[in-house]
């Protein structure tokens, strides 16, 4: 039977939740009219007022915000309370530019520890589970995110963060843990140092996971899942929209369900910003409509993915997100070809004898795109005879030529070569100077 955290807001009907929406979406509009001068010029530059908007199909003519705007306005330029009012900051790394700074109410971490109570809920989690976050604490939401949300519904929370593998497992094992919250290369790194230290998975209590934070493939679930003895789940969110809770897979893993009462969803172009037909694959844009420290409008998340509006078979009506297949400012171009990281590994872990560990090179020789990818194979794939592996590679090469339309040049690696991650993995090398 599926379980629910808040079944009359989670099952609600779509017209009563479109009415929620439309009531929480004008409040917002004057909310960030008033309060953020930013929205206020870029409405204003539309020639657009609050009043403008009166259903929610207006939506779609107001302007995008992206994370330049974040940068542009560093650090509290798209708060719309005063700072008195604010309890938390989190932020991003700040790798690729100035770190983003999200700002919350008392208000808005409570949403977010509600928002996050359902996905733990629908991931079989109650009073009586006990909760190991591993996801890093400090500003990066993940933490924190997970934390208080376990907190929210009773549940025992273990706040192990990230890193001292060893010692999160002897706390899974010594304390009972029933569910894990890391990222999915983690788990993976966990499953692997559970063996080395001599335990197997009918050592630990674990029922099922919430990974996130990064793209995985279902081929990696199969991995998890089968190394650890557990059911994963997929869980979304981004720090500027909120962090983790933003969406979660229930029991039928067939999309993850965006909580609608907080957020509207929109599929766009990559290319036009234009809306998609529904069931179409785009851009994922969010507005908040529940936030009051930092509220987005048409957030663009880059996130390609699409949207199914269909009541799922657990009962909840909110959209459902298909899996992420990627982020569009991580798709390669290699070849004049579009390829995601994600596409790579759903192929390499396809393939029985490859090990869930690889890392993707691009780099530009001659004035050529070259693709190489690191591959860690099993102990006993370097036995074999120079024929066999060149017959794997050939096998490999075939089946990414076949689902990418470009071939690789592969390149196999002993166990334990690759670098473990202990939050988000870094997948892809660009040497390219593009």
């Amino acid at each position: 039977m599926e379980r629910y955290w808040n079944k009359p807001i989670e099952t609600m009907e779509r017209e009563q939740l479109r009415a929620v929406q439309l009531e929480k979406l004008l409040a917002t509009i004057q909310n960030v009219y008033a309060n953020v001068p930013h929205y206020r010029e870029k409405m204003r530059a539309k020639g657009m007022l609050p009043g403008d908007i009166k259903t929610l199909d207006n939506l779609h003519d107001l302007p995008i915000t992206t994370k330049q705007d974040l940068r542009d306005t560093y650090p509290f330029g798209l708060f719309a309370v005063p700072m008195e009012d604010i309890v938390r900051i989190h932020a991003s790394s700040g790798t690729t530019g100035k770190q983003t700074v999200v700002g919350y109410t008392r208000n808005d971490i409570d949403m977010w520890a509600d928002c996050m109570a359902r996905c733990l809920t629908m991931a079989g989690a109650d009073r009586s589970s006990r909760v190991q976050v591993a996801y890093g604490y400090g500003l990066f939401t993940g933490g924190l995110g997970a934390h208080y949300g376990t907190e929210k519904f009773g549940a025992v929370t273990v706040p192990a963060s990230s890193g001292n593998t060893q010692r999160q497992i002897t706390m899974m094992i010594d304390f009972g843990v029933t569910h894990l919250c890391c990222t999915p290369s983690y788990a993976l790194n966990i499953a692997e140092v559970l063996q080395e230290m001599g335990y197997t998975k009918d050592d630990l209590n674990l029922k099922a996971g919430c990974f996130g934070a990064e793209p995985w493939s279902d081929g990696m679930r199969a991995e998890i899942e089968n190394r650890l003895g557990i059911r994963a789940y997929d869980i979304y969110g981004l720090s500027e929209v909120m962090g983790p809770a933003v969406a979660h897979e229930c029991g039928h893993h067939n999309g993850l369900h965006i909580w609608e009462d907080n957020f509207i969803a929109e599929i766009t172009d990559p290319d036009t910003g234009m809306p998609v037909r529904d069931g179409q694959t785009g851009d994922l844009v969010v507005t908040t409509i529940s936030k009051e420290g930092l509220p987005l409008i048409r957030y663009k998340t880059r996130d390609i993915c699409a949207l199914n509006y269909e009541t799922c078979e657990c009962g909840r009506t909110h959209a459902r997100m298909s899996k992420p297949a990627g982020r569009s400012d991580d798709m390669l171009i290699i070849r004049g070809v579009n390829v995601f990281p994600s596409q790579i590994e759903s192929v390499l872990l396809s393939i029985e004898e490859v090990l869930p560990h690889y890392q993707i090179v691009v780099d530009r020789v001659n004035n050529a795109d070259t693709l190489t990818v690191e591959i860690e194979i099993s102990e006993t794939m370097f036995t074999d005879d120079v024929k066999g592996i060149e017959g794997f590679e050939k096998k490999i090469n075939n089946r990414m030529n076949s689902v990418l339309g470009i071939s690789a040049k592969i390149r196999f690696v002993e166990p334990k070569t690759i670098a473990r991650s202990e939050g988000k993995a870094k997948r892809v090398i660009d040497n390219r100077k593009i």
